[in-house]
């Protein structure tokens, strides 16, 4: 079955609505879903440990006395990171160790300075004291969110990492809780969704409450996410998986179609689209995508999503492709271009941006080092990646001098009686030195 893959050309009077129309998805939260989500959250916030034990045994049919069963203890996690194979090991432990590298960098210090009356300012950065990490369990089981997600935490100084996973039927994934073990991770229970979000929220008897929720999860967790916010910080809503290539034409046509495959594979919703000046090359693709198609173990979602949701859009040239890209502020940006650095120079939005022909997105979402989680549905315009800044707050650091109070009290003195608020005025103004 062959697949036919939309198609746009920029130069097109009607382009701006055929792209609005292609990139258009509704992360409207159904109705049932919503209800259903609130209920489990009221549950386990007045009932704690007794509506997680309830939930768990209900969707993941696991009857258990007590939440302190479901815990995995630190010789657990050591356990699997013994038992897993070799090669899985060692990989493991590169793209943790990359990881680590590159978020060391983000590391943010406190600062201060004085100004010229003697008055202290500066930022006091601090770690939460705990962050909770939903992992997806059962056939969706991604150690290397346990990787993105844990280690720049623990980086930031996080004291303790609460890590959530489901377990369906008991089956237990050894290769996450090797990650887990690799990352650092200090708490782990073997419990999922909404009721996950809920415990880790608000608390209960045996799981403690933590400051921030990171990590992917399916509707139903996305819309606990959602609701908790406010109680907890979250990392992101994120939508489908996205990948957007711009591409000269010099690169193997094969190359990009698996590229586009790459993220088409995660679910039917997933976006996956090329852009390029030169319309032959744009028609090579497609014959790729054709032939290889029937090779992929993942081809009916593949062919789905390609078919709904992906586009080869013909422009001018490559500053045309960068205002495109711009537009739709990609998750994932490959720039399979001969002087990638030189069309960098006018990318403005994109959650990751995968530099020159060699560089393949699926390497970001394993190894090299940035993270995977990133800012989905155009919202890169003004998100970014989930980093060790995420784990950390900021505290405005104030001490005026008695030199320093006189002077800015004046000024505190005159808009605070400009704004009509008299303790302000008259607190700024016993600071004041009488003249």
């Amino acid at each position: 079955m062959t697949v036919n893959i939309k198609r746009l050309n920029a130069s097109q009077s009607d382009f701006d609505s055929q792209l609005a129309t292609l990139l258009a998805w509704d992360d409207s939260v159904d109705h049932q879903v919503n209800e259903s989500v609130r209920h489990i959250l009221h549950e386990v916030k007045t009932r704690g440990d007794k509506a997680v034990l309830e939930f768990t045994e209900k969707f993941d049919r696991l009857n258990v006395a007590s939440v302190a069963e479901l815990e995995m203890s630190q010789a657990r996690l050591r356990q699997a990171l013994k038992t897993i194979p070799e090669d899985q090991r060692v990989a493991l432990q590169q793209a943790a160790d990359r990881v680590r590298d590159y978020h060391e960098r983000q590391d943010q210090k406190s600062w201060q300075y004085q100004d010229e009356d003697g008055t202290v300012l500066g930022q006091k950065v601090t770690p939460l004291d705990r962050a909770g990490l939903y992992v997806p369990g059962g056939k969706a089981a991604y150690p290397s969110s346990v990787l993105m997600n844990a280690i720049p935490a623990k980086v930031a100084g996080v004291a303790e990492v609460i890590m959530v996973v489901p377990t369906p039927d008991g089956v237990v994934n050894d290769l996450v809780l090797a990650a887990a073990a690799i990352a650092g991770v200090d708490r782990v229970f073997t419990v999922g969704g909404a009721q996950a979000v809920g415990a880790l929220a608000y608390g209960t008897e045996t799981i403690p409450a933590v400051d921030k929720i990171v990590g992917p999860g399916n509707i139903y967790v996305a819309t606990a996410k959602r609701e908790v916010f406010g109680t907890v910080g979250i990392d992101m809503i994120a939508g489908p998986s996205e990948i957007l290539v711009i591409c000269d034409g010099k690169t193997d046509p094969d190359w990009i179609a698996m590229d586009l495959f790459s993220q088409a594979e995660h679910d039917e919703q997933a976006q996956s689209i090329l852009i390029s000046p030169d319309a032959d090359f744009l028609n090579a693709v497609e014959t790729s995508i054709n032939k290889l198609l029937p090779t992929m173990e993942r081809a009916d979602i593949i062919r789905t999503s390609m078919t709904d949701r992906a586009a080869l859009i013909h422009v001018a040239d490559l500053s045309e492709a960068a205002k495109v890209s711009n537009r739709i502020a990609p998750e994932h940006l490959e720039l399979s271009v001969e002087n990638p650095e030189a069309l960098l120079e006018e990318i403005r939005h994109a959650g990751a941006i995968f530099m020159g022909r060699y560089t393949a997105e699926a390497l970001g979402d394993y190894c090299a080092g940035p993270n995977h989680v990133l800012p989905t549905s155009g919202t890169a315009r003004f998100s970014s990646p989930l980093g060790v800044y995420d784990f950390q707050k900021r505290s405005s650091i104030i001490g005026f001098s008695a030199k320093g109070a006189d002077r800015m009290g004046r000024v505190a003195s005159v808009l605070a009686r400009g704004e009509g608020l008299t303790a302000h005025a008259r607190s700024a103004e016993y600071r004041i030195k009488n003249d």
